[in-house]
């Protein structure tokens, strides 16, 4: 998708990909500059040149990296999911690497999902929306942004930080995924807090926003993040959330099961999309061999047992 142009419904382009591919599996992309697969460093035969060098190659190696496992194991997956901020670390040619993976996992038949969590005022929104779904006017003609298919969005401002970027979303056929109830321990001391809880709250704000914004699969374009790792309220999440995608992390590494999913997948096959980072990338920390092979394993399992969830 490029900056300002119209594609159908997201949730109906999810859809139609989950039953093509067989597959509710997102291949998370969280680039490590230390932890690189050995192939992605062929090319700079293992020196360093280190001083002004450093950025570019870098980044440079860690788009060869994020081709290797998209080649690998994108087959197995119908979304990536970049987390932004391990682009962004490594600045300007950072985010050509961002731009790049894009690519890389368009050619593959993916969908994008940028992972940087966004939420500001209504005009910073607003920008925002403009980078990742959108395009910029300038006084040389429009800028496009980074063309992603959907996004991750941070609610804790309130309705009118989200309206914006639901809105873009809205334009560009894209889908913004609101913060929910997220994977990691320290989300009990907020999220799961109040009566009703958080999570419940931000639930009833994502249906709200995405109710009338659904496509012919039934499926807003506003989805929610809601980890794994606390299964026990995937079911009320849904009862509260009935047209939501559920994009779930927290599956191996953070200790989440996909056997304690199967609510999130209850209104339809494409309603929830298990995402998988390290268990994927670093499989052959733990079986050894080649990485490529074994993130292909890896994933290829994942989307086996995931595939055997109620609504597929």
């Amino acid at each position: 998708m490029t900056g300002g142009s119209r594609l159908p419904h997201f949730a109906d382009r999810l859809a139609a990909l989950v039953e093509e591919r067989r597959s509710r599996v997102v291949l998370g992309l969280d680039p490590d500059p230390a932890s690189l697969w050995p192939e992605a460093l062929e090319r700079f035969g293992g020196g360093s040149a280190g001083g002004r060098f450093a950025r570019a190659n870098t980044a440079e190696a860690v788009v060869e990296h994020c081709r290797a496992a998209i080649v690998s194991a994108g087959p197995a997956c119908v979304a990536v999911k970049l987390q932004l901020a391990c682009f962004e670390r490594l600045g300007a040619p950072g985010w050509e690497a961002l731009e790049q993976t894009v690519a890389i996992a368009r050619d593959h038949g993916l969908l994008v999902i940028a992972d940087g969590k966004r939420g500001d005022v209504p005009v910073t929104a607003r920008a925002y929306a403009q980078a990742l779904v959108g395009e910029t006017p300038g006084p040389f003609g429009p800028v496009a942004g980074l063309g992603a298919d959907a996004f991750t969005a941070n609610p804790l401002l309130g309705r009118d930080s989200l309206e914006p970027l639901v809105e873009a979303a809205a334009a560009a056929g894209a889908g913004c995924f609101l913060l929910v109830r997220t994977s990691n321990p320290g989300a009990v001391e907020l999220q799961d807090q109040g009566d009703p809880p958080l999570h419940e709250r931000l639930a009833r704000l994502a249906h709200e926003l995405g109710e009338r914004r659904t496509g012919s699969s039934g499926l807003s374009l506003v989805g929610a993040v809601t980890g794994a790792t606390q299964p026990a309220l995937l079911a009320r999440l849904r009862e509260l959330m009935p047209r939501a995608v559920f994009l779930l992390p927290g599956v191996g590494a953070q200790g989440g099961r996909v056997e304690d999913l199967g609510a999130a997948f209850a209104p339809h096959p494409a309603a929830g999309l298990v995402t998988a980072s390290r268990s994927i990338v670093n499989a052959y920390a733990e079986r050894g061999g080649d990485p490529a092979a074994a993130a292909a394993a890896a994933a290829e399992e994942l989307r086996n047992a995931v595939g055997g969830l109620s609504g597929h």
